[in-house]
């Protein structure tokens, strides 16, 4: 299989080298950059071929597409694809507004094609193991999610007036695990946020912390938070407590918080520090599913229409904090029919 992957920069080389392992693809990735001399090293490193642009990607003959580029390009790129009749694999989001990410959609629905959405936790076995216990009946009825996304270093100046800020960035990848374990839909939220700490996050316009509470459509009540500055490591969870039992994912002995009770847990030796070492094996077995699904060989794990509910519940948080009040999911466009 001939995959064209376009963007070469952190995720995009991780991506790269999972594909040019893959024996479906081995040395049939072919890569492109903006930055061209970074694509050729990328492409001599994997065995791979370099594109002088991202124009010879749709006319090489490739047989699908993996979009890692910046964020502002994806809407454009996904449509591309789509007149192109190719299948696509794009990062979230799809773009960085509603209207630019309802436009690109309209693109895959007109074209017939196939766009899987790079929500990689769906893939995290821990992620996983949640939703079958949710599914199965194991914890009764669900009363109470609590979920958290902490970085534990701000990302680069320049990256934050691109990312759409933290609840459409960071905070919507809680979102999909909310929909996505639950097999329920978000129908209010109330949302706030703090920008006193480093000063880039007010000069972009963005805030470092968030919190929200989330009303589910059969009244499981969840909260979410997520920070840009959390010293300790890399921290991400989720703890599902249902009327028989209750369970956490992301706790292990890598998880960056120290108890304080004297007969409590050591601190990790070794905490994750960053997205790529947390979830690595989940970002693999995403692209793993995206080659299968274009063989015809499975369904489409994380469809457009997947991405953008998770996209209006970020939307609704940002109206809720700058309204500052309760917003129903009803008040956002895009809902499905």
């Amino acid at each position: 299989m001939r995959i064209g992957l376009i963007g070469a920069g952190r995720i995009g080389t991780f991506h790269a080298a999972t594909l040019s392992r893959h024996r479906e693809v081995g040395g049939s990735l072919i890569v492109t950059d903006a930055d061209t001399a970074r694509a050729h090293r990328l492409a001599d490193r994997l065995g791979a071929t370099a594109a002088p642009s991202v124009n010879e990607i749709f006319t090489w003959g490739v047989d699908a597409v993996v979009i890692t580029a910046a964020t502002s390009a994806h809407g454009e790129l996904i449509g591309r694809a789509a007149r192109s009749g190719l299948p696509v694999f794009c990062e979230k989001p799809i773009a960085v507004d509603l209207p630019g990410t309802l436009a690109a959609l309209a693109e895959v629905d007109a074209a017939g094609t196939i766009l899987q959405l790079g929500f990689q936790r769906r893939f995290d076995v821990g992620y996983t193991a949640a939703r079958e216990a949710v599914r199965s009946g194991r914890l009764g009825r669900l009363h109470t999610v609590r979920a958290m996304t902490s970085d534990q270093a701000p990302p680069p100046v320049d990256y934050l007036p691109l990312s759409g800020g933290l609840y459409r960035d960071c905070l919507v990848h809680d979102f999909d695990m909310l929909r996505w374990i639950t097999g329920h839909e978000i129908v209010e939220v109330y949302a706030t946020g703090a920008d006193a700490g480093p000063a880039m996050f007010r000069e972009a316009g963005d805030i470092d912390t968030a919190a929200a509470v989330l009303t589910l459509d059969d009244g499981t009540l969840a909260t979410t938070t997520a920070t840009r500055v959390n010293g300790a490591g890399y921290d991400v969870r989720m703890e599902l407590a249902g009327e028989l039992d209750q369970i956490a994912v992301g706790l292990d002995d890598r998880t960056p918080i120290a108890s304080t009770e004297p007969a409590g847990p050591p601190p990790a030796d070794k905490p994750w520090m960053g997205f790529l070492e947390r979830f690595g094996p989940a970002y693999e077995a995403e692209l793993a599913a995206f080659v299968e699904v274009v063989l015809g060989e499975r369904a489409n794990p994380c469809d457009g229409r997947e991405a953008l509910e998770a996209l209006r519940i970020a939307e609704a948080c940002v109206l809720s904090r700058r309204e500052r009040r309760p917003v129903r999911l009803a008040e956002i466009p895009g809902a499905r029919d």
